[in-house]
This record gives structure tokens, C-alpha cells and sequence, in this order.
């Protein structure tokens, strides 16, 4: 007959060994659920750009992020059918070990869910992915090897849900893109520039150079170039001294040159070519020179190019300057390879230029700037928003938003500033003064 003593014994020694069991399981799924959680925030918010450099330098576990990150979809069903077992693995295994020791007492089960909750929210999600988040590149280090060998385990069951949700996604029509197609590599750019800038780990001067490198393709050379109006251009047709003397006394190195009308562009005087031809001439006779085969061949190009177009094309064509001309064929400014690149590192002066004072401050913090102030330029210099698809001055701009050519002391208030028109040269609008959004007004 056996001992009932020694029976129970037994059975408080069993029940005691699986409590035990369950309860190393419970911790050890607590720990792989942060490791799924912590290992999916560190993959997918890795640094692209510090990844890529340490696969270039033959990192390891880099390279094994790179093939992770190359199926995207595979990686992020595998994390989450992970997660979910193990959440789901420990909600069962405590609720075993409650039923064991309190029997189907309902408020031991409330208060267990309750912590239970509490306990794999802050453990099982919230800690590791806070770790994960300022430590990104750090733990997907250390992860990527570990869960090559997951997804290789789960494939079968991850291959499974990934034909179930291409199903249900054909059946209620929802688009499946990739999400390197949802944010344009030119826009996260753009975007990281930004941020960076606001947090100072980025001065303005360094933005605006790399955020004018990306316009360049966006940008007509119509919004920068130098009306007609303001281009410097010589008569072939003066005496040929007169000539020669305003060519010397121009600030700029290339001149363009007509015949008989502005619109009749028959070459660009370079004043290297023309020193060459004055100091050759024997003669001594300035009238003796034929200034015609002293031009070089003017360069014409439609308005509609991009900057970025034309700085490949004056690269390759070995041209400084190009002539802006409509559909029609008709001169309507100039552009140099200076201006394209003014675009990208603000603008650039040497001892031949002539200064104007575009912008001039008051003491009361409005701004006098000149009508044909370009308004990108404007924007750069003085960190505003003004729009440029409507019109590329300020004359222009008050021109389109009023539809008429303002009086002189009208006042309009557009965008949050205030224009008031302070000079005019017939219709020509010369002086502005702004004043901007007040921080009130801002805020």
C-alpha cells in the first residue's frame, strides 16, 4: 500500500518543478519579445547612409542588414509573427500558472491581465525599442546575423502569410508599393537637411548649398538670368575705337555684340581676343582692325532649360556664357556659368564687380530691396518663403497678386508682408520696401 504522505509530497514536487518551468519559459519569451521589438525598430530606422558606408567598407554584419532590408516585407512579417507568438505564448503560459495556484479565481485572472499588460508593454515593447531608437545602427549590428537565421526558420510560415495578405490586399483593391517609392530619395534629402539645420547640426550656408545642388534641376534658366533690359551689349557698328574702349571699361569679361538691332546677336566679344587683335596690329591704326573675326560664336539657348541641363552643356561645350531666347528666337536675357553656380553657393563678387545694394535694412526692421531682386535670392539671403512660381522679382510678384502696375506709396499685404511701393521709372517698379511676419504674427 503506498504512503499517501508520500504521494502528496510528489505531487507538491511536481507541481512545484512545472511552476517553475512555466515560469522560466514566461521570462524567456518576455525576453525574445523585446529582442523581436527591439530588433524591428533598429533595422527599419537605421541609418541608410551609415549603412552603405560600412557595407563599402566590407562591415560584416552591414552586409547582412543590406540583404535583410532587400525584402523588406519577408523581414517585417518575420518580426511580427515572432512578436506575436511570444506575446501570445506568454499571455497562455501565466494564465496557466494563475489557474494552477488560484483555480478560475476571476479577479486573480483581471489583475494578472492587468499586469501582464503592464509588464510586456514596458519590457516587452517600450524599453527595447527605446534603446533601439538611440542606438539604431548599433543593434541592428548585432541582430542582423541572428535573424538571417529566423527568417530562414520562419520562411514556411512567413510564406504563408505573405500569400494571405496579397490576397486580401487584392480583394479590397489596396495598393502594395514599395516604400522606397513613397518618399522620393531627393525628398528624404531635402528633408534631412532641413532637420538637421533646426537641430544646428547643419549652419544655413551649408543647407542652402546642398538644397541649391538639388534645385538645379527644378529651376529654369528663365528664373535667374539677366533681363535684356539690364545686358550690357556693344554695336559692332561703332567707330572702332569707341569700340574698344567700352569693351575695356566693362566690368565683364564677355560682350555681347550686335548689328544694326539689340535683337541681331552676331557674336561675344571676350577681351583677351580683342587685346590679342589690338596688340597685333601692326599698323597702330585702331580702324585698321576688322572686329568681326575677333567675335566668338554666340551661344543661344531656349529659356525652358534647366540650370542643371545647362551646366552639364556649358560644361561640355566649353561655354561661359549663353544667350536666352523665347520660341520665337527673341533675346530675352543672358545667362553665365557665375549664375548657375550662385545658385548652389550664394553669390560671388571679385574686385570688377560693381556692387548694389540689393537688400538695405532699417533700423525698425523693414526692408528696402530693389524691384528686380530676384526673389530665390531674396529668400536665401533672408531665410523667407516667398513664392517664385508666379513671377522670379518682387516687381513681379506685386505685379501678378495686385493685376496692375502699382502707384508709387501703395501698400499691399500678401503672404504675411507688407509691400510698399517707394520708387517707380514709368511702369518700371525700382524700390520696395518690406516689412515681414511679425513672431506674433508667426506664432
Amino acid at each position: 500500500m503506498v504512503n499517501p504522505v508520500i504521494n502528496l509530497n510528489y505531487s507538491n514536487n511536481l507541481t512545484t518543478n512545472l511552476m517553475l518551468i512555466l515560469l522560466f519559459f514566461v521570462l524567456l519569451f518576455l525576453f525574445l519579445s523585446a529582442f523581436f521589438s527591439g530588433s524591428e525598430t533598429s533595422l527599419t530606422s537605421s541609418s541608410k547612409a551609415k549603412i552603405h558606408k560600412l557595407r563599402m567598407e566590407g562591415n560584416v554584419g552591414a552586409e547582412k542588414i543590406g540583404k535583410l532590408m532587400d525584402n523588406k516585407e519577408r523581414l517585417i512579417t518575420t518580426i511580427l509573427l515572432g512578436n506575436t507568438f511570444v506575446n501570445v505564448a506568454i499571455s497562455a503560459l501565466v494564465t496557466t500558472i494563475i489557474i494552477e495556484l488560484f483555480g478560475n479565481n476571476e479577479q486573480a485572472i483581471y489583475l494578472t491581465t492587468f499586469f501582464l499588460t503592464v509588464v510586456i508593454l514596458i519590457f516587452g515593447e517600450v524599453l527595447p525599442k527605446s534603446y533601439a531608437l538611440n542606438n539604431p545602427e548599433k543593434l541592428a549590428l548585432v541582430v542582423a546575423p541572428i535573424f538571417i537565421f529566423v527568417v530562414k526558420i520562419l520562411y514556411p510560415f512567413t510564406y504563408l502569410v505573405e500569400k494571405l495578405v496579397r490576397f486580401f490586399t487584392k480583394i479590397f483593391r489596396i495598393q502594395n508599393h514599395q516604400m522606397s517609392n513613397l518618399v522620393q530619395g531627393l525628398d528624404a534629402i531635402r528633408g534631412a537637411l532641413e532637420l538637421h539645420h533646426e537641430q544646428g547640426e547643419v549652419v544655413k550656408e551649408d543647407k542652402d548649398m546642398l538644397g541649391g545642388i538639388l534645385d538645379l534641376e527644378h529651376i529654369e534658366v528663365s528664373e535667374i538670368m539677366k533681363h535684356r533690359r539690364d545686358i550690357e551689349i556693344a554695336n559692332i557698328k561703332l567707330p572702332t575705337k569707341d569700340f574698344i574702349d567700352k569693351i575695356l571699361k566693362s566690368p565683364h569679361s564677355r560682350i555681347p555684340v550686335y548689328e544694326n538691332t539689340p535683337d541681331n546677336i552676331i557674336g561675344v566679344m571676350h577681351t583677351k581676343s580683342l587685346m590679342r587683335a589690338v596688340n597685333s596690329n601692326e599698323s597702330g591704326n585702331l580702324e585698321n582692325i576688322d572686329l568681326k573675326p575677333v567675335l566668338n560664336t554666340a551661344y543661344f539657348i531656349p529659356e525652358t532649360t534647366t540650370l542643371k541641363e545647362q551646366l552639364l552643356a556649358f560644361r561640355s561645350k566649353k561655354y561661359h556664357l549663353a544667350l536666352v531666347v523665347d520660341e520665337y528666337g527673341t533675346l530675352m536675357g543672358l545667362l553665365t556659368l557665375e549664375d548657375i553656380l550662385e545658385e548652389i553657393v550664394g553669390n560671388i563678387e571679385d574686385e570688377t564687380d560693381i556692387k548694389h545694394h540689393m537688400i538695405e535694412e532699417k533700423e525698425d526692421g523693414t526692408f528696402i530691396v530693389q524691384g528686380n531682386i530676384n526673389i530665390r535670392d531674396l529668400n536665401r539671403e533672408m531665410s523667407w518663403d516667398l513664392p517664385t512660381e508666379e513671377a522670379n522679382t518682387i516687381a513681379g510678384l506685386l505685379i501678378y497678386n495686385t493685376e496692375m502696375i502699382p502707384a508709387v506709396g501703395q501698400v499691399f499685404n500678401f503672404f504675411g508682408f507688407r509691400f510698399e511701393v517707394l520708387k517707380k521709372k514709368k511702369n518700371q517698379i525700382l524700390k520696395v520696401k518690406i516689412s515681414p511676419p511679425t513672431e506674433e504674427a508667426l506664432d
